[in-house]
């Protein structure tokens, strides 16, 4: 049987690798939510910014040239998106799902390339923990919170900039507006359209910056399908958090939870199936849908075409 309280460093330590990933592209979703569009391409854009990130990083040298250049395609990805949703008016869903198989399969097609029959190229570097004197030596919270990568300090401190962006911000505000009326909006001199486009770059850069996490700090492997669904828990998170940052952090953090539990529950029932455990997290992720996804709706024009000549 598992002891919980020897095992509660080590859940909190998982809990909060497993969190990052899925924090930066729950915020890049809520930028988009905000601004009225349903990315539900997260999926794959983190697995572009996956593999960009550790291709780039070991080609070169340098890990954070690797998050900027998976930044940069994740970008790139999504402005796809944005040009058939925003100018074309196409069907969010329609267009995420095929980002979905789109990005995917580029990267397969970038990891055979890359890796090839030489199984020692998936191998990359990872970047080094910062630990925080006398933070990060508080029993069973330090390591967790206080002795983490720099990209995962930067990833929480995102979130209170992020809340206050959207609270106090007069952009922050038009922005919320946009997703709220678009024709209002519109009436009051905001442009929807640049809004949208926008929108769409910080989700693009921010869920491929959660997929590059996971390949440059979470483990040193590049392995196809590395991603394992994060996508679409990043989409629940924010569902969960109500659309707002700090309520992203905290559903970001409490599916970390039940991934760390996975990851010790693995260690402690060696003889059981791996994949029993491994599910945890989805199962939550339906849970929390079923409770939250009908009571709180989120921006009132999400997922509808703006058309501006209805003006």
């Amino acid at each position: 049987m598992m002891d919980f309280m020897t095992a509660l460093p080590t859940i909190l330590q998982s809990m909060t690798m497993g969190a990052v990933p899925i924090l930066l592209a729950a915020l890049g979703e809520v930028f988009s939510e905000r601004a009225g569009l349903v990315n539900i391409g997260l999926e794959g854009i983190m697995a572009i910014g996956a593999f960009v990130g550790f291709a780039v990083g070991k080609m070169c040298g340098n890990l954070w040239v690797g998050l900027l250049v998976a930044m940069l395609a994740g970008i790139l990805i999504n402005l796809l998106y944005a040009f058939c949703t925003v100018t074309l008016c196409a069907d969010q869903v329609v267009t995420g799902m095929a980002i979905n198989i789109l990005a995917p399969a580029i990267a397969l097609f970038g990891y055979n390339l890359f890796v090839g029959a030489n199984s020692a190229n998936a191998t990359g570097d990872q970047m080094a923990s910062l630990a925080i004197p006398g933070l990060s030596e508080i029993p069973y919270i330090g390591k967790a919170f206080f002795a983490q990568t720099l990209l995962a300090y930067l990833s929480f401190i995102l979130v209170p900039i992020v809340s206050y962006f959207f609270k106090h911000f007069r952009a922050g505000l038009s922005w919320r507006s946009v997703g709220e009326n678009p024709h209002a909006a519109e009436t009051l001199g905001i442009d929807v359209v640049r809004v949208k486009y926008i929108a769409c770059i910080l989700c693009g850069a921010l869920a491929a910056a959660g997929g590059a996490f996971l390949t440059l700090c979470y483990t040193p492997i590049y392995t196809d399908g590395i991603v394992m669904g994060r996508g679409f828990i990043a989409l629940a998170t924010v569902i969960f958090g109500r659309w707002s940052a700090v309520g992203v952090l905290g559903a970001s953090l409490l599916f970390g939870f039940f991934d760390g539990l996975n990851v010790a529950l693995q260690a402690s029932f060696q003889s059981a199936p791996v994949m029993f455990f491994k599910m945890i997290p989805y199962v939550f992720t339906i849970i929390a849908l079923v409770f939250f996804a009908s009571k709180h709706a989120g921006p009132k024009a999400n997922g509808q075409p703006y058309y501006r000549e209805e003006r």
